[in-house]
């Protein structure tokens, strides 16, 4: 159905009389409903024949639409500001705040000081606008400085966008004196230190803010429960939630969002089901960005059916929701129905952007998908003109390297319009201990080494690539380099949720308090599934050693502790999910099948890389992995 045009209505005509009080208020009404340029321009003649164009109300109103408004003119409204004898610091302030760069906001403001006209409460946030996106620090200073000279320092709005602006430069010492030497603060003040802090990593120092803040409202503890969110604290975020709810705060939408992306980070299905219920019951609008965010936790926590619920409930589905839906697919080793859901969208006539093809590509990865992925790179480029970043690059490598094509996965990087980084080489040094290309995965895995220095995985993954064929010296001189540079080995660590509780598993760990009990069951487990014909599968372990004491070592990694809790604590039938920080080892991928099915589970781990069901003695992932 065609658009319906719009209709603009002309200003009254001017009666021959002598302009009224109330001629000039319907004037100035018209105005103020103003909806383009042509029309401002009819405005603008009507007012100078009612003799309003030096009148600082009128012709504010007119640099009001044509600063703020998107078919505004700021050459215009600069125009208009030149010939008004009398400006008002209203006027400038309107002007401050929508010029597109820091030095032409100075100039303004300069001409404000030229003209003798005084700032107020609101001429230095304005000013600071252009400043503070452009993140020009030698600007914000001498903005700061003529806030100290012309005695506002005492002015909190003043102060709080100086804060945020040396946030936003991550100028935290300067940030943080400017909140010290303040003789008055309020809310907004310790908020934006804790959240412009966070943001930049001092979590820590954010807090001890956060307790010391007289006064907290709902958006003090999203900032702060964010902040932990955000550098993957969820722990801690999950325990200032608790007392957030203890001290009688309601939950919006915003804590509902973090928390949300808390869940996704710990795979806690029960906390995340229950702010899903929460925001239906209390009728939170579920806009398209928090609506992404429930299928996002949904995916995240193994739920495919209920984040499918969601996005068909949405009533309105923006490109966020579709590629949170397509990398979800892609997750789950789901490339058929990932590349489903992108044709999908493209019926609806949603354009995909480079976050769409990155989960696509994804998505065929995973499944193996060779001549789909081929198809959507070239699709990429061709059809939507969207050049491709280093992340399209490390798909394809990944997608070539898991099918053996390695020689056409160097091509890839070989062709490449930049220099390829430690992630796109990873996945073909990661391709080569797949299938045994010694030669190749030491020329990469030693490149690979020198651009990510401090990344364990690295250095083990190319120490096993040597291990599996026999190179034992090799093999320790990679290990010998990883102690030298002081680099550790990432520690395993499984989380799985029961009851509401999150409970945290590393290899060997006994900290537990269902310890003893664990690995009873472990025992047992292993016992039962050896009679399925398990046996440990040791080509990981490191170091030349007798296959013996290489087992011991396997039976109690992170996993196999948290399956055995689980197995504890779920009846025949029911489900476990499990989180892990590293990728799943080929040894308990092999004992999780043959524990769902001697045990009755399905078991769902979610690992660094992807989502692994495992059902009756078999995995979603077909054992490509």
């Amino acid at each position: 159905m065609a658009a319906p045009a719009v209709v603009f209505v002309s200003p009254a005509p001017l009666p021959r009389s002598s302009p009224t009080a109330e001629h000039r208020r319907a004037t100035l009404r018209g105005l103020d409903s103003c909806r383009s340029m042509p029309e401002l321009r009819q405005y603008h003649s009507q007012l100078i024949r009612l003799g309003l164009s030096e009148d600082n109300d009128a012709v504010g109103r007119l640099i009001k639409f044509l600063a703020l408004h998107p078919s505004g003119d700021l050459p215009y409204a600069l125009h208009l500001l030149g010939l008004l004898p009398r400006p008002d610091p209203f006027v400038f302030n309107t002007l401050l705040g929508a010029l597109p760069s820091p030095a032409e906001s100075l100039l303004v403001y300069s001409d404000m000081l030229l003209r003798s006209v005084a700032p107020n409460s609101f001429t230095f946030p304005s000013l600071l606008k252009p400043i503070f996106a452009g993140r020009d620090i030698d600007a914000g200073r001498q903005v700061h400085a003529h806030v100290l000279k012309l005695g506002f320092h005492p002015d909190v709005f003043s102060q709080n966008n100086l804060i945020r602006f040396y946030l936003s430069c991550g100028l935290t010492v300067d940030a943080r004196r400017v909140f010290d030497t303040m003789s008055s603060t309020d809310v907004v003040s310790w908020t934006t230190m804790i959240s412009g802090l966070s943001k930049l990593g001092s979590v820590d120092e954010a807090r001890e803010l956060f307790d010391r803040m007289p006064e907290r409202n709902s958006v003090s503890w999203n900032a702060m429960i964010a902040g932990y969110v955000q550098c993957g604290r969820f722990k801690n975020a999950f325990e200032l939630f608790a007392r957030m709810r203890t001290e009688g705060i309601e939950l919006n939408k915003f804590v509902a969002a973090s928390m949300l992306a808390a869940c996704s980070g710990m795979g806690a299905l029960e906390q995340g089901e229950w702010i899903h219920g929460h925001i239906e019951r209390m009728g939170i609008e579920l806009d398209p960005k928090l609506g992404t965010t429930i299928i996002d936790m949904y995916f995240k926590c193994g739920c495919l059916d209920k984040a499918f619920k969601v996005f068909r409930g949405l009533s309105c589905r923006g490109l966020s929701s579709w590629n949170c839906m397509i990398g979800g697919l892609a997750m789950h080793g789901l490339g058929k129905e990932a590349v489903k859901m992108f044709d999908e969208m493209m019926k609806e006539g949603v354009i995909p952007d480079d976050i769409t093809l990155l989960n696509v590509l994804s998505a065929c990865a995973h499944a193996g998908l060779i001549s789909e992925g081929r198809h959507y790179f070239y699709y990429m480029v061709h059809e939507f003109r969207i050049e491709p970043k280093m992340e399209h690059f490390g798909c394809m490598v990944d997608l070539l390297g898991r099918a053996g094509l390695l020689d056409e996965a160097k091509q890839v990087i070989q062709e490449m319009p930049m220099d390829a980084d430690a992630g796109v080489l990873g996945a073909l040094l990661g391709a080569c201990k797949i299938h045994g290309n010694v030669d190749l995965g030491e020329q990469i895995g030693r490149r690979v080494i020198e651009l990510d220095p401090l990344n364990s995985g690295r250095y083990v993954l190319l120490a096993n690539l040597f291990s599996s064929a026999g190179r034992w010296d090799d093999a320790a001189e990679v290990r010998r380099l990883m102690n030298d540079r002081g680099v550790n080995k990432e520690p395993g660590c499984s989380m799985i949720e029961m009851g509401g509780v999150v409970s945290e598993f590393i290899a060997g760990g006994k900290s537990h308090p269902q310890a003893r009990e664990i690995y009873v069951m472990v025992d047992e487990m292993l016992e039962r599934i050896k009679a399925e014909g398990y046996a440990p599968d040791t080509s990981g372990v490191l170091h030349d050693i007798d296959e013996e004491e290489k087992e011991n070592p396997l039976y109690y990694h992170s996993e196999k502790l948290a399956i055995a809790f689980g197995l504890l604590n779920t009846r025949s039938g029911d489900t476990i999910r499990i989180t892990k920080n590293l990728r799943v080892c080929r040894d308990c991928h092999a004992a999780s099948k043959l524990v769902s099915k001697v045990f009755d589970r399905e078991i769902i781990v979610r690992d660094r890389n992807r989502f692994h069901h495992f059902r009756g003695g078999e995995c979603s992932c077909r054992d490509y992995w």
